[in-house]
Order: C-alpha cells, then sequence, then structure tokens
C-alpha cells in the first residue's frame, strides 16, 4: 500500500473509532444470552437441545454467510458492506425485542449474518487502513469486543431484572455501539468515492494446507468459546453450585482473562517462533483450565472454578486474537486476508455451530456436565495440533 494510499491522520482515527465501536458489536449481542438462558428457556418454553441451537445460530449464520462476504465486498466496497451489516445488526436486535420464540430466533439469525460481514472483513480493513500495525490494531479491535461482550455478560441478569421487558431490553441494548458504528463510517464511505476497496478478489485457498490448518484453528478455538459462551453459566450453576448472579459473573471473568490476554499478545508474538509457541501455548492453557473446571464439582473445590475460569480466557483470548491475525498475516495482500478469513471463518465456525448443540444433547442424555467438558478439552487439543501449522512463517499462495 503506497504512502499516498493511506488515511489521513483525522482518517486514520476516525477509522480506527469506526473499527473499536464496530468491534464492541461483534460478540456482546450474543455473550448477554448465557446468564439469561434460563430465563429465555422459561417464557419462550425452549428446551435444553433447542437453546443450544438459540446459540449455535449465529454460528450457522457465520458459516453460511462468510463465504459470500468476499464476493459482495468486491461488488459493493469493504466499508459500505461493513455499515450495511451494522443496519442488519440493528434489525435483527429490535426484532429479538418482539415477543415470541419465532422473532427471537430470526432476529439472532440477523444478528449472526452482520457479525459475519464484520468478522470477515474486519482484517482486511485493518490490513489496509493500518499495515504498520497490523497486530497492535487487530489486538486493540479484539480487546473492545471482549470488553464489550464481558460486560454484556456480566450485566444482563442485573439489567434484567430492572429494565422494562427483562431479558429482551437487556440484550437489545448492546445494538447501540453498531448504532454509532454506522454513523462514524459515514463520513468515511464520502470520502472514499470511486475508490472500491474490494475491487480485485482474490479466490479462495480451498487446495492450500496452510489456510486448512488456519481454518481449523479458527474452528477449535470457536468451538470452545462458544460451547462455554452457551453453556458456562448453566454448568456452574449445577455442577459447581453458583447462584445466577455469580455464574453471569464468572462468563465476565473468562472474558476478561481474554481482554488480558490480548494485550499481552504482541509482546508474545515477536518473531515467527514466538507466534507459533504462543499459539500452541494458548491451547494448552485452555486444556489446563478446563481440567479445573472438570475438578470443580462443589464443596472446597468450588474454589477451583476461578482459576479455571481465568485460564480458560486467557488461552481463548490469545487464540482468539492469533486466529484473526492468521488470517490477515498468513495471507499475501488485503485481498488474500479477505478470502481466506471467509475460508477460515466459513469452515471454522461451521465446526463450532455443533458445539453448543452437542453439549446441551450430551447434558440432557447423561445428565452430567462431565462428558460435555470432556469434549470442549477434546477441543482444545485439537487447537494445539492446528496450530502448530497455523502458526508457521509462511503465505498462503494466491493461486490457492
Amino acid at each position: 500500500m503506497s504512502a499516498a494510499a493511506a488515511p489521513s491522520r483525522r482518517a486514520g482515527g476516525l477509522l480506527l473509532l469506526a473499527v473499536l465501536l464496530t468491534a464492541c458489536s461483534m460478540r456482546s449481542p450474543l455473550t448477554g444470552v448465557g446468564p439469561v438462558l434460563a430465563q429465555v428457556s422459561t417464557d419462550t418454553g425452549l428446551g435444553a437441545t433447542a437453546a443450544g441451537l438459540l446459540t449455535s445460530l449465529p454460528l450457522i449464520a457465520f458459516a453460511l454467510a462468510s463465504g459470500v462476504v468476499p464476493r459482495v465486498a468486491g461488488r459493493l466496497g469493504v466499508q459500505p458492506t461493513v455499515v450495511a451489516a451494522l443496519v442488519v445488526l440493528v434489525a435483527g436486535a429490535a426484532l429479538r425485542w418482539v415477543p415470541g420464540a419465532a422473532p427471537l430466533f430470526a432476529g439472532t439469525a440477523l444478528i449472526g449474518v452482520a457479525i459475519a460481514v464484520a468478522n470477515v472483513l474486519l482484517p482486511g480493513v485493518v490490513r489496509t487502513g493500518f499495515p504498520t500495525r497490523l497486530a497492535l490494531v487487530t489486538s486493540g479491535y479484539l480487546v473492545a469486543m471482549q470488553l464489550a461482550g464481558g460486560a454484556a455478560s456480566g450485566t444482563a441478569v442485573p439489567l434484567s431484572a430492572h429494565l422494562p421487558g427483562g431479558w429482551r431490553t437487556a440484550l437489545a441494548v448492546w445494538a447501540l455501539p453498531a448504532l454509532l458504528a454506522a454513523v462514524l463510517w459515514a463520513p468515511l464511505l464520502r470520502g472514499r468515492a470511486g475508490a472500491p476497496a474490494g475491487a480485485r478478489r482474490a479466490p479462495v485457498p480451498w487446495r492450500s494446507p496452510l489456510a486448512w490448518a488456519v481454518t481449523a484453528h479458527m474452528g477449535a478455538q470457536s468451538f470452545v468459546f462458544y460451547c462455554l459462551l452457551t453453556w458456562l453459566p448453566t454448568l456452574l450453576q449445577e455442577r459447581s453450585g453458583l447462584d445466577a448472579v455469580s455464574a453471569g459473573w464468572q462468563l465476565t471473568l473468562l472474558q476478561g482473562a481474554g481482554v488480558t490476554a490480548g494485550f499481552l499478545v504482541p509482546a508474545l508474538t515477536r518473531g515467527p517462533v514466538g507466534t507459533r509457541r504462543t499459539m500452541v501455548g494458548a491451547a494448552l492453557v485452555e486444556l489446563a483450565g478446563l481440567a479445573l473446571l472438570l475438578a470443580a464439582t462443589g464443596g472446597a473445590a468450588r474454589a477451583l472454578v476461578p482459576l479455571g475460569v481465568g485460564l480458560v480466557g486467557l488461552g481463548g483470548g490469545a487464540a482468539l486474537v492469533l486466529a484473526l491475525a492468521a488470517t490477515a498475516s498468513r495471507a499475501a495482500d488485503a485481498a488474500g486476508a479477505v478470502a481466506l478469513s471467509g475460508m477460515a471463518q466459513s469452515a471454522g465456525y461451521l465446526l463450532a455451530a455443533a458445539g453448543p448443540v452437542l453439549v446441551g444433547a450430551l447434558h440432557a442424555a447423561t445428565g452430567s456436565w462431565a462428558v460435555p467438558l470432556v469434549l470442549v478439552a477434546a477441543a482444545a487439543a485439537a487447537q494445539a495440533v492446528a496450530a502448530r501449522r497455523a502458526g508457521a512463517d509462511e503465505v498462503v499462495r494466491a493461486a490457492g
């Protein structure tokens, strides 16, 4: 990217703020669901498997939408596509506020599509707008995403108890960052007239082993996170004896630890060896945390819960930063980053979508949380294996 093509300092600052607000919208509409899932199930009559499907629905939307995002962005431009996604997210949040199970599922699906667009395109936006600060800005927007997500988890139960509309309003308030982000993107779009960001579209690298390693790493870390996002509060209430509010704050701790990891990753990933070791190490830290959660069955063992949750959050937060950074750093250019991001998130989230449903079904079938936790731990182990290849100091060839 030439110096002339780089955004001015003012435009760059506006772009960074728009990216950060967009990031605040990429997890918070989903992370508030887990703590109030019991209320949602009671109000809508959802069983355990259907409740798992509700939180898997955005992942299915991620998988289905991610593959077509590069094509749409190639026609409309990257930034206009991001703005359209933010509008769709706000519409989905409003629809989810309408009483009834059908609007809840429909609104959640729209939110999933919108987040999928942002997931795929933001790495390319960062690659183009901040080419010399790729790791720093990637970590920054992921930290913003995790902070907002953690706040949504921790406040869902208190807000549902005090706001008119209960849990529906507690979830809907997190559409506000998306609305503000859309407003901020507007002057940037005017400044880009006649210069579509997606003018060149790279082929999706389906035949690249490196691209599949990046995809497997993305899928495995997402599998672990979304299983816990959905079921951790319920698991901790039933297995470890925590009350609903305390269990919700453990989900906040999970994401808060991820924020800490986001700050640490740039310092730990200096050089290709550091990147690979950090990717593998992040998965092993998740495994250690999950082992502690398996042991935290109540009584004195309950003290292990914060440590276990914190370790899973640290490992998972680092893994998320590294997974999204890999879609940019393993690509040859911005167009390649969009193509690789689309592949990794389409196939990766399709794998992850099975997680919450499988965990809910296994719990219903066995009456225990031990078997579902072992399944999640197996996904973390697979993540460690994929990380060795995904962290290689190589670039996916354009021909795929």
